[in-house]
């Protein structure tokens, strides 16, 4: 029998393991997106492909790694010093710079013990944008698709391979550090495990590691049982999907009976030909997500978060595009919507826990073309803060990221140092939360000029269809994109690919956070 003590001692053990991965990946990566924005995760897996543990990172990683490690599992047969790459959307994977890395660990038997994983966010795979997050309308125009495939096998690096991803890339060199970095963040999971099993023994391990996702699921249970009986239903849309189609209803329904949620999106509008679409590993991530935040801090996060809980979602739809659909953006903007929505529709559950609407646009900026100054290609990639959603009981934060995406802001110093751009204002924009009993968060502006002509691309949302509040809160200010070009500003949609001349400016302004409850 396991003890408690002991159980939670396993449950940071475990957590370590993939915090220290982390680590290892940030310190050693070669792009400021790794480096200081720090848009990679890492979690270790039981011998069937099940989450163990995670470390504090990105959510939109996190809940979809997952179904990249089975994919792999079942893809390719892995032994002793191998490491599977793949960042498919359509085999476990969100969209196509998001890579994963997965390593077997075998810690004694013939097959693996363990799997340590982690996904990186690279500023560049491919495709006919720099920094690979076009508005595109096939995956194909995305990137270099990567299936499951040996990068390391037996301990030796498949040359051929690295070099053909190499050779579809804008920057190499940056990309190559980056694997390297990945490959660097596994081995650091394995050996730590290694020594775990060499301090505790392989059973009481594995026996803690299904423990842990037992007492999650029991956490869990124990959370949903708490959520009044009903079913309840939300709505929300998409601002556009940048290839003609607008407000595009992302809906659900939560059916909670007893310890247990179905979670429906029958209503969901169709897959369009933009790249807003997201794959079912996306929305999966989405609900884990969500329920998670409504349990207890202490609770574990593993697989056993998800056994009380059934997703429904129609093959062909937004929330479960088919291939060769383009995702690009579902990955980033139609996750924050899929929350917005999940949270809606809890807030008529649980009205006193569940925040207004927060910014719901990670604001992705890619900037990229070739650099004059320090004689090289470059490719520029981030996602802008914007502002989080009141709570029922105090103001949203301001220019902070939210619910998907967790990573840090790159600082102007790394910018300017690293890429032909100058930032000529950085700010909170001041009065675009929205205005309740308690305000909504304000969003940030942020202007770049070009030092040299480069192509940009902006995928955005919140620029119709403001963050909602929620009891008598009204709505965040929505955000604007725009150029400076020929003396004046032109105003640019949602999401645009364009062309731009040295000198020329960009200015985004995100959305803020929705208020909560009525204005005294």
């Amino acid at each position: 029998m396991v003890d408690p003590i002991t159980l939670e001692i396993f449950k940071n053990l475990f957590a370590s393991v993939a915090e220290e991965m982390g680590v290892v990946l940030q310190r050693t990566g070669f792009s400021p997106n790794i480096k200081e924005r720090l848009d990679f995760s890492c979690a270790v897996f039981d011998k069937d492909g099940e989450m163990v543990a995670q470390a504090a990172h990105i959510p939109v990683h996190l809940g979809s790694m997952p179904l990249s490690v089975k994919s792999a599992v079942e893809n390719v047969h892995m032994e002793r010093g191998d490491t599977v790459i793949l960042n498919d959307p359509y085999r476990g994977g969100t969209h196509l710079p998001d890579i994963t890395m997965v390593s077997p660990v075998f810690l004694g038997e013939e097959r693996p013990s363990f799997y340590v994983a982690n996904r990186a966010h690279h500023a560049d795979v491919g495709g006919y944008m720099p920094s690979s997050m076009p508005l595109s309308t096939s995956i194909f125009q995305e990137g270099v698709i990567i299936p499951p495939v040996k990068l390391v096998s037996s301990g030796n690096l498949q040359k051929d391979i690295l070099s053909f991803f190499l050779a579809n890339v804008r920057t190499p060199v940056e990309r190559e550090g980056d694997v390297s970095a990945q490959l660097a963040a596994c081995e650091t999971g394995a050996r730590r495990l290694s020594e775990m099993r060499d301090r505790y023994g392989l059973a009481d391990l594995t026996a803690h590691a299904a423990a842990l996702q037992d007492y999650a699921e029991t956490l869990m249970r124990q959370c949903i049982g708490a959520i009044p009986d009903s079913t309840y239903w939300f709505e929300d849309f998409m601002d556009d999907d940048g290839a003609g189609n607008e407000a595009i209803p992302i809906r659900v329904t939560i059916t909670i009976e007893g310890d247990t949620a179905v979670v429906d999106f029958n209503g969901t509008g169709a897959q369009v030909k933009g790249c807003v679409n997201a794959v079912f590993a996306i929305t999966l991530s989405c609900v884990f997500y969500v329920f998670r935040c409504l349990a207890a801090g202490e609770m574990p996060s593993n697989a056993g978060c998800m056994r009380p809980i059934r997703v429904v979602t129609p093959p062909g739809s937004l929330v479960n595009a088919t291939a060769p659909a383009a995702v690009a953006g579902g990955n980033v903007e139609t996750s924050q919507r899929i929350v917005d929505v999940l949270l809606g529709a809890l807030s008529k559950a649980l009205p006193q826990r569940i925040p207004a609407a927060s910014c719901g646009s990670m604001n992705n900026v890619s900037i990229g073309g070739y650099d004059a100054i320090r004689d090289r290609p470059f490719a520029y990639y981030e996602t802008l803060a914007g502002g989080m959603g009141a709570r029922p009981d105090k103001q949203g934060l301001d220019a902070v990221h939210t619910h998907m995406t967790n990573t840090m802001n790159t600082p102007i110093e790394v910018i300017e140092s690293a890429y032909p751009l100058k930032i000529l204002c950085y700010n909170i924009r001041r009065g675009s939360g929205g205005k309740g009993l308690h305000k909504g968060g304000d969003g940030l502006e942020r202007q770049y000029e070009l030092l040299c002509d480069a192509s940009v691309s902006i995928l955005s949302e919140r620029r119709r269809f403001a963050a909602y509040g929620l009891s008598e809160g009204s709505g965040g200010k929505r955000g604007e994109n725009s150029v400076f070009r020929n003396g004046a500003w032109h105003m640019l949609p949602p999401k645009a690919n364009l062309d731009c001349r040295r000198g020329e400016r960009l200015r985004i302004l995100t959305p803020g956070g929705g208020g909560y409850g009525r204005q005294a």
